[in-house]
């Protein structure tokens, strides 16, 4: 057997050089977690720099006459907002918790009289079989009680942790203020301490990046933004004029979750809480629901095709998967991680993946 070191010297060249790229995503989606005030800032920032050059272009302003406009604005905006949501979810959370052994028991009692008024004797079940169905039933109510209670005590915990979220909004204001009106500055800088070669290649990767990710998270964003808005609005009717809503905002932001899932969405939390509704004698309210998923579906629908100019070309099947690979590595917020992630390995790895990832790591060409 002949040893070609020419062939596996390349081989092992293209893999370290995947290796090298996958460690440096690694690397930065640990650096983003661990700056995450600095990436919110940059984020909000490139939301509002159509506003700042709007300002420029209408008032003849400088550049940082016209952020500090907009910055005072957005500012007042986030903070207000931020101090509703605290105070709501707070109230809201509590209550729940407080609560919520008494609204799993009536769901197995519900589920008990199902069992109790339906003729078994049609389908032959033994008793045992009934009792192994009722206590499974029990079991899964009181896992999902479990995890229920689990997430709204560390909800209660986050937002009652005010001296950590005072600092990290303290920072973020301070950042955004920073990034807004020295923009171009920063990116002198960081043009002027990269190798040429860096500032070529990430400029190009960046691009393309923000091209694909970004138009494809502007867009999610804006739809489940807008989905959100319409429920917490019409959650918030349907309690004004008298239906059995208690936690609007939680239930608005538990729907605006779901829609950011890729595959799911907003039915898939509303259209079982409004059967539930309905079997607990509420029939009036589930059809409340439905009516106001029908409205958000609708409006979707027609914002969709303007706000997402094209497919991001991954196949259902991979984002489902990139979907539970998240959730096993860090939770619930994998299921919206995970999608995230894969387009980016899309993204880096377009020209590998079009050729076929082992056919040119191991191609003799």
């Amino acid at each position: 057997m002949v040893w070609n070191v020419s062939y596996w010297s390349k081989v092992i060249q293209r893999i370290l050089y995947v290796v090298f790229i996958l460690l440096g995503l690694y690397i930065g989606i640990k650096l983003s977690v661990f700056y995450m005030p600095f990436l919110v800032a940059f984020i909000i920032s490139l939301i509002i720099e159509p506003a700042i050059k709007f300002i420029m272009k209408k008032t003849k302003l400088s550049r940082r006459a016209s952020s500090i406009i907009i910055f005072i604005i957005v500012s007042l905006l986030i903070l207000g907002t931020l101090t509703w949501l605290i105070i709501t979810i707070f109230s809201e959370a509590s209550s729940l918790l407080q609560g919520i052994n008494d609204y799993f028991d009536k769901a197995y009692i519900q589920f008990d009289n199902l069992i109790s008024s339906f003729n078994f004797d049609k389908i032959h079940l033994s008793d045992e079989i009934l009792q192994v169905v009722q206590s499974s039933t029990g079991e899964i109510l009181q896992t999902v009680s479990g995890w229920l209670k689990n997430t709204l005590t560390s909800l209660i915990n986050l937002v009652t942790s005010i001296p950590s979220i005072a600092i990290c909004i303290g920072i973020t204001v301070i950042a955004l203020y920073f990034i807004c009106v020295d923009k171009i500055y920063i990116l002198d800088q960081i043009e002027h301490h990269l190798p040429r070669v860096w500032v070529k290649k990430i400029g190009i990767h960046l691009k393309d990046l923000i091209q694909t990710l970004g138009g494809y998270l502007k867009a999610e964003v804006s739809l489940v933004f807008i989905s959100f808005i319409i429920s917490l609005i019409g959650l918030y009717i349907l309690q004004f004029v008298g239906f059995n809503v208690k936690y609007p905002l939680l239930m608005a932001l538990a729907i605006g979750f779901v829609d950011a899932l890729p595959i799911l969405g907003s039915g898939t939390f509303m259209i079982p809480w409004a059967i539930i509704c309905a079997i607990n004698g509420d029939i009036n309210l589930g059809i409340a629901i439905i009516v106001l998923l029908v409205i958000m579906s609708i409006v979707r629908q027609l914002l969709e095709p303007k706000l997402v100019s094209k497919n991001i070309g991954v196949h259902p099947i991979f984002t489902l998967i990139a979907m539970y690979t998240g959730f096993k590595l860090i939770g619930i917020i994998g299921l919206l991680v995970g999608p995230i992630v894969l387009i980016i390995f899309k993204n880096i790895f377009a020209n590998l993946i079009d050729r076929g990832v082992f056919k040119t790591i191991f191609d003799r060409k």
